[in-house]
């Protein structure tokens, strides 16, 4: 699964809002399928997708806003410690039967954090670069997120929320989520 295309997005912001807004929709169409082989199809994309964003947020986004945003540091252990928990969460909902009532349970309450925590992005992060960074700052961090995009996990790898920690182990688990993917399942639950 790849992340939406940048080519409409004037800059970072509006590709994360764009991704926001497919993320909430994957949320509804994992819940929504009418059986198992679909749900695992949208939860794929879902997992994918929420893996390849966060990550590029985290190497990419995450250290503009501590560098260039006035209690940029709050803002981002905020967010960090958030991001954290999603992916444990995520981890955890990755080893559920993907019809089961605790799946759904376990996806209704995941929905709920990370809505939250995209509003939070939104609101905190988002204004704050929009009012601080140049436009062509914005389109260049775009296309900085798009190239994280393309070598980032795409499973949730919880304890790996820092730029630092994603560029060291990033590539690397990668590699193996990558493959894991490309094996169709192979090793994931049954």
């Amino acid at each position: 699964m790849t992340a939406p295309t940048i080519t409409s997005a004037r800059d970072v912001v509006d590709y994360l809002k764009a991704q926001h807004e497919t993320i909430r929709g994957l949320f509804v169409e994992t819940l929504d399928a009418g059986d198992a082989e679909t749900r695992q199809e949208a939860f794929t994309r879902l997992r994918t997708m929420l893996a390849v964003h966060e990550t590029a947020e985290e190497m990419v986004v995450h250290p503009r806003v501590r560098r260039k945003i006035e209690d940029g540091h709050a803002i981002v252990d905020d967010r960090l410690a958030e991001e954290h928990d999603s992916k444990v969460l995520l981890s955890e909902i990755e080893q559920l039967p993907i019809d089961s009532a605790d799946f759904s349970k376990a996806l209704i309450h995941l929905q709920g954090e990370v809505l939250e925590h995209a509003k939070n992005e939104e609101e905190l992060e988002f204004t704050a670069l929009e009012a601080e960074l140049s436009k062509d700052e914005l389109a260049k961090l775009a296309d900085a997120v798009a190239v994280a995009e393309k070598i980032a996990p795409t499973h949730p790898h919880p304890g790996v929320e820092s730029a630092a920690a994603n560029f060291l182990a990033g590539p690397f688990a990668s590699l193996l989520d990558r493959a894991r993917d490309a094996l169709g399942g192979v090793f994931d639950r049954k």
